[in-house]
């Protein structure tokens, strides 16, 4: 046998173990990974089933929805507010005083603590201008942002958000936006969004308030990098 084959059948061996320890570390990286995913998507299931059970009777109740996105639809409009005015009426008052106490109860549990990433309050709007400018879109854009605000302010006036603990009060401010978005997200009549399947609006189901927990996909994605 040369020298030169003396020299490449142990480099060949070594190449094969590099290899074989290579495919190790990434099938248990991929083990990881999925393990982390896995613990992500049960907490979201986990959330969803707390607001299921505790909501059930009252979102019966109220005409209001809750999506497999952790998103709740108040989205009776005679009940939220008159036509072009972002003042809460006494009738939402009264079902936003009965849900936000038991919500806080939800998502202020510990076990969420690093799940929750943010909890949106989202006005929404139908397709018909207000007429006090040029351009329909921004005056819905003002309405829906003041009323998901008004919404806010509500919130904040409550016991139950008053009376939390210094640090649960500064985690939920950290959470909770007050966001406008016009008609941009408008529903048909089945309360699926028509820019996915260009339906034509359903002008009452697209006026509505929601409040919506987004989780913590960022962090996710950093202890995925870690590993």
């Amino acid at each position: 046998m040369s020298k030169k084959e003396n020299f490449w059948i142990p480099y060949a061996d070594l190449m094969t173990v590099l290899m074989v320890i290579f495919l190790f570390i990434s099938l248990a990286y991929m083990g990881q990974q999925e393990a982390i995913v896995n613990d992500y998507q049960k907490a979201k299931t986990s959330i969803y089933l707390d607001l299921d059970s505790t909501f059930r009777d009252d979102f019966k109740k109220w005409n209001v929805g809750l999506d497999k996105d952790l998103s709740i639809k108040f989205n009776n409009p005679q009940v939220l507010f008159d036509v072009g005015s972002d003042y809460v009426k006494d009738s939402f008052k009264i079902i936003l005083s009965n849900f936000i106490p038991k919500y806080l109860t939800i998502v202020m549990q510990p076990k969420y603590k690093d799940n929750i990433g943010e909890i949106r309050i989202d006005g929404h709007t139908d397709t018909k201008p207000t007429n006090k400018t040029d351009d329909p879109y921004i005056d819905n854009v003002i309405l829906s942002q003041n009323r998901s605000l008004e919404v806010l302010k509500f919130f904040r006036k409550l016991p139950c958000f008053i009376g939390l603990p210094k640090e649960d009060k500064e985690r939920l401010q950290f959470w909770l936006t007050a966001n406008g978005l016009s008609y941009g997200r408008t529903l048909d009549s089945k309360g699926q969004l028509t820019f996915s399947n260009g339906n034509a609006p359903n002008e009452g189901l697209s006026r509505r308030v929601e409040f919506r927990i987004v989780t913590t996909s960022e962090k996710l994605i950093d202890k995925l990098q870690k590993k």
